[in-house]
């Protein structure tokens, strides 16, 4: 049984996607939060996950904050720790303490828009396509190991919120895999920093947005 820890720092939509899951294996052991006030926490707490709150507000910078959070964290034992909208950039000594088993979702194709707006940046930039990325968290934000990605079609007349709903729906499927993966073991990083899964097929056909006649 793998023992994981979610990070949130609002109502953590993803990590009810992960939690309502049910992956076999897995053990939410806790739901963490920046924020007293995260909606997230009461979610987690009437299924009978363990919650706690680290307040950044409460600590004199980041390194303090990091550090509280690594203690609070590491009571739980994490065989993964999962960032589920969890705002605060990270210190390097966090994410080399748990490296290889920290893992992040972002609302863009990576390395295309990394870092905030996304999808005002997709629509601004004209991109066909759009989507999301789950990724090992490395020092450098937003640009570690791909795990999987998901593409939706930037479609006429979107705007920010009909992009982030349909980018929304595919982080939701995508993030309980990429879970269900590393529990598994199936998840390898080789040295060009690059995610292999255990037992992929090959899928060499490609596809274009908008579809060929």
């Amino acid at each position: 049984m793998k023992s994981i820890v979610i990070l949130v720092s609002g109502r953590g939509s993803n990590m009810q996607a992960i939690v309502d899951a049910a992956i076999p294996g897995a053990r939410i052991a806790a739901v963490i939060s920046n924020r007293p006030d995260a909606s997230g926490l009461a979610f987690a707490a009437e299924r009978g996950i363990e919650t706690a709150v680290v307040d950044h507000k409460a600590y004199a910078d980041r390194a303090a904050f990091d550090q509280a959070l690594a203690g609070c964290i590491d009571g739980y034992r994490p065989d993964l720790v999962v960032l589920a909208g969890f705002m605060r950039v990270l210190t390097d000594d966090f994410v080399r303490r748990y490296e290889g088993r920290l893992i992040n979702i972002h609302p863009s194709l990576l390395p295309s828009f990394p870092g905030l707006h996304t999808h005002r940046r997709a629509l601004e930039a004209g991109v066909r396509v759009h989507g999301a990325t789950v990724h090992f968290v490395t020092a450098t934000l937003d640009c570690g190991p791909i795990i999987v990605q998901a593409v939706v079609p930037v479609l006429p007349g979107d705007d920010e919120a009909r992009l982030a709903a349909r980018v929304l729906a595919q982080e939701h499927r995508i993030y309980p895999q990429a879970v269900r993966w590393f529990v598994d073991g199936r998840l390898s990083v080789d040295g060009q920093g690059r995610v292999h899964l255990a037992g992929e097929g090959d899928h060499a056909m490609g596809f274009t947005v908008p579809a060929l006649d």
